[in-house]
């Protein structure tokens, strides 16, 4: 995907550079298979299933995550950014989320009761807690809800754009991510992780980093595994 800065855009700040420098796999997890096959009609239904058991998992992992980063945004931000309200809102919106997640299993047959985690949830969802721990840095963690985030908002969004041919029934799950008030929020959230590599140390940039590409590697595997890769 481009990812070129557009005229009269001002330069977003580290975000910008590795997006530039991470392109290849930054479009391997915003333009998978699996999300192309939404956009063009073709995705398997089964697939699909598969996809909304094992992310009801993780975003029940992705709360205390969130939470955790209400508690290091009181500690570490300054009140006149807004930190705390900003991650806030998104820990109260995952309540909602979680309902519908509910509704979108019971809707599609889905038995969440009986639905275990399969290896790349285990493994992304084991990420999720650590970074929970108090050792690691809010700039560390912002990156990673920003980007965890972004990945879902600009795949989503592809499926809703000029062109798509996503089934009608699918249209509500794509809403609910590509829609542009969660675009907006997006946004938020890089503007605070921007703001805070902004004045991180070399060593504190460098571990950003590495987590952002960890998700990027981990979306990657969370759409491998919907889509029934063997190995998955």
């Amino acid at each position: 995907m481009d990812v070129t800065p557009k005229p009269g855009v001002p330069y977003r700040g580290m975000t910008d550079t590795w997006l530039k420098k991470h392109t290849l796999i930054y479009t391997g997890a915003t333009r998978h298979p699996f999300i192309l096959a939404i956009r063009d009609g073709t995705v398997d239904i089964s697939a699909f299933k598969r996809w909304l058991s094992q992310d009801y998992i993780f975003v029940r992992a992705f709360v205390p995550f969130v939470a955790s980063l209400v508690v290091k945004a009181w500690k570490k931000s300054d009140d006149s950014h807004g930190d705390v309200e900003v991650i806030l809102s998104g820990l109260a919106a995952l309540n909602d989320e979680i309902d519908w997640f509910k509704k979108q299993a019971s809707k599609w047959g889905v038995d969440l009761s009986v639905v275990a985690p399969q290896k790349p949830t285990q493994d992304y969802c084991r990420f999720l807690e650590n970074l929970t721990s108090p050792e690691v840095d809010y700039t560390v963690g912002m990156t990673a809800y920003w980007a965890i985030e972004a990945v879902y908002q600009e795949s989503f969004a592809h499926c809703l754009g000029e062109g798509s041919k996503t089934p009608p029934e699918l249209e509500e799950v794509c809403q609910r991510w590509g829609n542009d008030g969660f675009g907006n929020y997006c946004s938020a959230l890089r503007s605070i992780a921007d703001r805070r590599l902004l004045k991180a140390t070399d060593d504190e940039v460098s571990k950003a980093e590495v987590t952002f590409l960890r998700v990027l590697e981990y979306e990657v595997e969370f759409w491998n595994m919907s889509r029934g890769i063997p190995g998955y």
